[in-house]
């Protein structure tokens, strides 16, 4: 499961179409998220062919919110062969989709959010929020630029509301939500003469969806064409495709294995490249699993059949 969270501050502005759709896809192809929620898009109702074109395949679903005036606008967009989308709803001040992940029975809602800056909208956002969460017995998943921070010390050299703050806490509590901990980086935003930094971009989640996912986490990614850091939440189970050749992750706690790999790695190989050299390598690897695997579990047929007449 990964879910991939932008403020992209503007997909379509003229003057950084090419760059920004082209850090999009960059991202797309190296995190390969399975959802992604972006906010202050700034597009009009934009064509499904445009969304094929930035997600690089045919296999997605997506909703839009689209830009009013010069600001605002988002998408969600998602991969279907790995969440099948029941429900999609448009809000005010979010875009909803309810679904099941591949492999999993239980439903998720995802909602991608971009906050208001002012009172007057953040309050009706969280009564919006509270009325779409009565909902029961679904995995909650809330993600996006919120606008607004928990504590002073998610802002540097800008003003920071308690009152607001303690509202936004106050909702996360009231819904028993939990914030996913954001590594390594402290704030997602910067302004334009890098002077003022905040966390305004977070995931937040249900207790029942940490239960179903596990061990979960959120990283944040480098600025590019945006003031705000791309998010990435993660489980650490994601699945990276097949394995490049037969091997078990319970053969790395075995203090053999780990000795065979030594010497395997460190045999001669010939070569006038470094990408064959490191093939070679692999080669070495290979066979030295292999001849272990066959010394060690060559006769286990052979020991089930004979424990099976022994049984009889």
């Amino acid at each position: 499961m990964k879910i991939l969270s932008m403020n992209i501050h503007g997909f379509c502005k003229y003057d950084k179409f090419e760059s920004k759709i082209n850090w999009f896809r960059r991202i797309r192809l190296s995190e390969l998220p399975h959802v992604v929620a972006i906010q202050e898009s700034k597009c009009a109702e934009v064509l499904e062919s445009w969304i094929e074109h930035i997600w690089g395949s045919f296999d997605f679903g997506f909703i839009q919110k689209p830009k009013v005036g010069n600001s605002g606008g988002m998408f969600l967009i998602w991969d279907t062969t790995t969440f099948n989308v029941t429900e999609a709803v448009e809000d005010q001040y979010f875009l909803t989709v309810k679904g099941k992940w591949r492999g999993k029975n239980t439903e998720s809602i995802i909602v991608n959010v971009y906050g208001p800056h002012n009172d007057e909208g953040k309050i009706p956002m969280w009564n919006s929020i509270e009325n779409l969460m009565n909902y029961k017995d679904v995995e909650w998943v809330i993600c996006g630029d919120f606008n607004e921070v928990r504590y002073a010390s998610e802002r540097m050299n800008c003003e920071f509301v308690d009152r607001r703050a303690a509202r936004f806490n106050d909702f996360i509590d009231k819904m028993l939500l939990i914030e996913i901990p954001l590594i390594v980086k402290r704030f997602t935003r910067i302004s334009d003469d890098g002077v003022k930094l905040s966390k305004l971009d977070r995931f937040l989640v249900s207790e029942n969806f940490i239960q179903t996912w596990g061990d979960i986490y959120v990283i944040a990614l480098d600025l590019n064409t945006s003031d705000h850091c791309p998010m990435v939440l993660r489980d650490k189970n994601t699945d990276f495709g097949p394995k490049p050749f037969r091997i078990f992750d319970s053969w790395f706690k075995n203090k053999e294995v780990e000795k065979i790999i030594v010497q395997a790695w460190s045999l001669p190989v010939t070569g006038s490249r470094g990408d064959f050299l490191f093939r070679n390598r692999l080669k070495n690897f290979k066979e030295a699993l292999r001849s272990r695997s066959h010394h060690k579990y060559g006769s286990i047929d052979k020991e089930i059949e004979a424990s099976k007449k022994t049984a009889l």
